[in-house]
């Protein structure tokens, strides 16, 4: 059987460098928006204090978020609201804190998911999966702290640890929810790191002399 004639190597280079470039440029796109999109879910979820709130069951208005949060009083129904990312004392629950931090490590995170150079992929890859993880633990830290007395005092006494009670859920948990999905997404810049190690695949063999060598 005669022998496939095959591309030179400098063609066959240029074909796949073509190739490379144009997904690279797709992907690079996705690695400019979807960080842009998730970093102010991020944001948003961080300072909105509506990680649960009332309903029409509970005993009074209110809601909390990280660090912030707003009760009502029961004389003159005015929201009373308290709590600072300056002082954790302010903080009503340890589980609370211990998401906020996890959160705001996520923030401060933030400016590097916008490395666009292809050396830097990976680590912006990896600090993206290390957000979704924090984001991951923060929501699932943060039921813990329902068990707070002022918690109970707006959602009832059936409020416990990952029991809300009367309370709801309310949009900042649930961006958070999405937030982990999306950082999943936007780590796929290992694959696009990993491609940079390598520009051309093992096929392409070149002798000294410039020219492919044939089997």
């Amino acid at each position: 059987m005669a022998n496939e004639k095959m591309l030179p190597a400098q063609e066959a280079a240029k074909i796949y460098h073509t190739n490379y470039v144009r997904n690279a440029r797709a992907i690079g796109v996705l690695w400019v928006v979807f960080p842009i999109f998730f970093t102010i879910i991020t944001v948003v979820v961080f300072i909105q204090p509506y990680w649960i709130g009332d309903s029409v069951n509970t005993p009074q208005a209110g809601y909390f978020g990280l660090f912030h949060y707003c009760i009502g009083n029961p004389i003159t129904s005015e929201l009373v609201c308290k709590g600072s990312v300056f002082d954790f004392g302010s903080i009503p629950s340890g589980a609370f804190r211990t998401a906020m931090f996890f959160e705001g490590t996520i923030v401060c995170l933030g400016p590097f998911f916008f490395c666009n150079s292809a050396s830097v992929y990976k680590i912006c890859a990896w600090m993206q999966t290390s957000s979704a993880v924090l984001m991951v633990m923060g929501c699932m830290i943060y039921p813990d702290g329902w068990d707070a007395p002022e918690v109970k005092q707006m959602c009832g006494e059936r409020t416990n640890k990952y029991t809300p009670g009367n309370c709801t859920i309310r949009r900042a948990y649930i961006l958070g929810i999405i937030s982990i999905l999306g950082e999943r997404a936007v780590a796929c810049g290992f694959t696009l790191g990993n491609r940079q190690d390598k520009l051309l695949p093992d096929d392409f063999e070149v002798e000294n002399n410039g020219k492919r060598s044939t089997d």
